[in-house]
């Protein structure tokens, strides 16, 4: 069983950064693969980047440019550095992770493990 419990959320004023982490535990950090979903209210669970065992990273249109992901293996903690931040990033950041032979998409139903949520609030 894998546990994620995600840091770092809070309230900033648009043009503002933030950095959100996610400490997993329970199975080798170097198995999974690891995503950032988020969740705004009265809307959908949607995807907002991945990254796998290798460093190889994908990312919505919406934040491309603005955020980075990226994952410190010994650490077993994957970081997403959100810069520019707009009021629609306004939501619940969820960190997410799937075994490394799990076939993954950008449907949160194809993520396995889930962390607790961290909400991020920008002010415009």
């Amino acid at each position: 069983q894998v546990q994620l419990v995600e840091s770092g959320g809070g309230l900033v004023q648009a043009g503002g950064s933030l950095r959100l982490s996610c400490a997993a535990s329970g199975r080798a950090f170097s198995d999974l693969k690891m995503a950032w979903f988020r969740q705004a209210p009265d809307k959908e669970r949607e995807f907002v980047t991945s990254i796998n065992q290798n460093g190889g990273t994908s990312y919505a249109d919406s934040v491309k440019g603005r955020f980075t992901v990226s994952r410190d293996n010994p650490k077993d903690t994957v970081t997403l550095q959100m810069n520019s931040l707009k009021a629609e990033d306004t939501a619940v950041y969820y960190c997410a992770a799937a075994l490394w032979f799990e076939r993954i998409t950008k449907d949160p139903s194809t993520y396995n493990y889930w962390g607790q949520g961290t909400q991020v609030t920008v002010s415009s």
